[in-house]
C-alpha cells in the first residue's frame, strides 16, 4: 500500500517537518555518542560547575577555563526544544575550543512548559550579563564573548545576538556578543504552533511567536554564521534561508549546509577540529 504524504502546511505535515526524533531513526545511537563523549569530556580537569547566575535552580553554568588569560569567550546553549536536555548532555563541544585557545561557557535555562520562551530567553540574557562581569577570573576576554547553540540553542544564541544590552542594564556594552553560530537553528516560530508534538509544551501564541522569531528582528550589529544539515527537513532548510534573506550578507557572513547531516548528527561538526563548521567558530572567536 501506497503511503500517503501528508497535505503541506497540516498538523501532519508540521510534525513531519520538525519532529526530528521521528525524523531520525538513528537517533538513540546520537544521543549515546553525545552522553559518552560528555561524560569524557568532565573527566579533563578544571572545570568550574554549577555557577550560579541568577536564583533559580535552572540558572547555573559551568566554566571550562582558558589555559592562558585573555581568551576569547564561547558560551555554548544546549537544543532541545526548550523543552528538555541539559548543558552536561553536549558539553562534549568544550574541550577542542579550550584547546584551541578559548574559554568556554556552558549555560543551562528552565523548560518548558514549566516556564515559556520568553522567560527561557530572559533567563540567557541575564547568563551573557554574568559572563561579560565575570570572564576575566576564568581567563576570558569580556570584549571577545561569542554564542553559539544548536537546534533551539541556536534560536537562543541568535536572539542573545540581536539583544539590546543598554537596555538590560547600562553598563553593559551593546555589543556584548560579537557574533554568534547557529547550527539547525529556529529563526521563524510561527510553524511551531502548529505541530502538536510540541505545540502544547512551548504555548506559542502568534504575538509571542512574532516576537521571538529573529527573522522578524531588524538586522543587528555583530555577525552571524548559520549552518545546517544537508538532510535535514525541507523546513530546516528554509529556516536557514529565511534568516540569511532576512538579516543580509553582511550580518550573516556564512550560510552553509553541511552534506550528509541530519538535524541530529550535524552537532557532531562543531566539536571535529577537522571540519568546517569548527573552524568557521574558531574564525569568529578570533583563533
Amino acid at each position: 500500500m501506497t503511503e500517503v504524504a501528508a497535505p503541506p502546511s497540516s498538523p501532519a505535515w508540521h510534525d513531519a517537518q520538525y519532529n526530528n526524533r521521528a525524523r531520525i531513526p538513528a537517533h538513540p545511537a546520537i544521543l549515546a555518542h553525545w552522553s559518552d563523549a560528555s561524560a569524557r569530556a568532565y573527566e579533563r580537569s578544571g572545570w568550574a560547575c554549577d555557577l550560579a547566575y541568577g536564583e533559580d535552580a535552572s540558572e547555573r553554568l559551568d566554566v571550562l577555563p582558558a589555559t592562558r588569560p585573555g581568551a576569547p569567550v564561547l558560551v555554548y546553549i544546549h537544543g532541545g526544544y526548550w523543552r528538555a536536555l541539559d548543558k552536561r548532555d553536549q558539553s562534549f563541544v568544550a574541550p577542542p575550543f579550550v584547546d584551541a585557545g578559548a574559554m568556554v561557557v556552558l549555560a543551562n535555562y528552565a523548560l518548558c512548559p514549566a516556564v515559556d520562551i520568553e522567560h527561557i530567553v530572559l533567563q540567557l540574557v541575564k547568563a551573557l550579563a554574568w559572563v561579560w562581569r565575570n570572564a576575566a577570573a576564568h581567563g576570558g576576554n569580556a570584549e571577545r564573548i561569542v554564542v553559539a547553540g544548536h537546534s533551539a540553542g541556536g534560536h537562543l544564541a541568535t536572539m542573545l545576538l540581536a539583544c539590546d544590552w543598554q537596555s538590560v542594564a547600562p553598563e553593559l556594552p551593546a555589543d556584548l556578543v560579537k557574533s554568534a553560530l547557529s547550527i539547525s537553528g529556529l529563526y521563524e516560530l510561527e510553524p511551531l504552533r502548529h505541530a502538536p508534538f510540541l505545540a502544547d509544551d512551548i504555548r506559542l501564541s502568534a504575538a509571542s511567536a512574532l516576537r521571538l522569531s529573529p527573522a522578524a528582528m531588524p538586522p543587528p550589529r555583530g555577525s552571524l554564521v548559520a549552518v545546517v544539515g544537508g538532510d535535514e527537513s525541507e523546513e530546516f532548510l528554509r529556516q536557514a534561508d529565511l534568516i540569511a534573506q532576512a538579516w543580509g550578507p553582511k550580518v550573516v557572513i556564512a550560510a552553509e549546509r553541511v552534506p550528509q547531516r541530519n538535524h541530529m548528527d550535524v552537532l557532531n561538526e562543531l566539536a571535529d577540529p577537522r571540519s568546517r563548521t569548527h573552524r568557521l567558530g574558531l574564525q569568529l572567536l578570533g583563533l
